[in-house]
């Protein structure tokens, strides 16, 4: 895996340059580059996919995570910067799809490229209310049980007590990001194309919220749902790339 010169936000695993579109993903809450491992491979060759890899997780350990999506956009805005030079699309998990969708709002705002498309996965639009408690503040064993019902950790890392240590700091951190997010309605809606994904059993995110993503785009939206709960993206994931696939090959004979 390799990262790209100028930053240490981005990792693309397999460089492409003579391909047509790039593909950031922005990694769910706890997650790094490895949450994406299987795609680059399993992705056709004319995407090449970049990464987010946020503070204090993998190689970036030593480092404190970001507890608040702004600090994070504000970040990867300065670092994005130099890889926008060909058409390229963002897909963000949970999360992830906040902190891409802030992204692409201070692209938009600059004038800079917007993504040829903003894929929304499993996360509620802004501006309307998340039903559940917030739950980055809980005692340690209230927390945990909160996040093993979320199904977003595979059971034997609960399992190892040593690493469970080491995750905890950023998972609260990441959860704090997530729950303590203002969203401020004063930007035009995008003008890329928004597509809303979801988990058919995902208990976390109602359709409701996620078909709302239809208010912060004029450039078209869709949603579309997967068999799978919260984290779909892992047991639907080839349908998923199949998808995404899809719409990148679409998006790309338009343009």
């Amino acid at each position: 895996m390799i990262s790209d010169n100028s930053n240490n936000w981005f990792v693309c695993p397999q460089a492409n340059p003579g391909a047509e579109t790039r593909l950031f993903l922005f990694p769910y809450a706890g997650g790094g580059p490895a949450a994406f491992g299987k795609w680059p491979a399993e992705l056709p060759g004319n995407i090449e996919t970049w990464i987010v890899h946020y503070p204090g997780r993998g190689s970036r350990h030593n480092e404190l995570p970001v507890k608040q999506i702004i600090t994070l956009t504000e970040r990867l805005f300065q670092a994005i910067q130099p890889l926008l030079e060909k058409p390229f699309a963002f897909f963000g998990h949970s999360l992830g799809g906040l902190v891409a969708f802030e992204l692409t709002r201070t692209l938009h705002r600059q004038n800079l490229p917007q993504p040829r498309t903003l894929f929304i996965s499993a996360c509620g639009a802004p501006g309307i209310p998340d039903p559940h408690p917030p739950i980055h503040a809980l005692p340690d064993a209230e927390f945990l049980q909160a996040l093993q019902d979320l199904n977003g950790i595979p059971v034997e890392v609960f399992d190892l007590p040593e690493l469970m240590e080491l995750l905890l700091p950023v998972l609260r951190a990441d959860f704090e990001a997530v729950e303590s997010y203002q969203y401020t309605s004063n930007d035009l809606p995008l003008n890329c194309p928004v597509i809303a994904l979801g988990g058919l059993d995902d208990l976390r995110v109602s359709r409701e919220r996620l078909d709302d993503w239809t208010l912060h785009t004029n450039a078209g939206f869709k949603s579309h749902y997967f068999p799978g709960d919260h984290f779909f993206i892992n047991t639907s994931r080839e349908a998923l790339i199949a998808f995404i696939t899809t719409e990148l090959t679409l998006s790309h004979a338009k343009n």
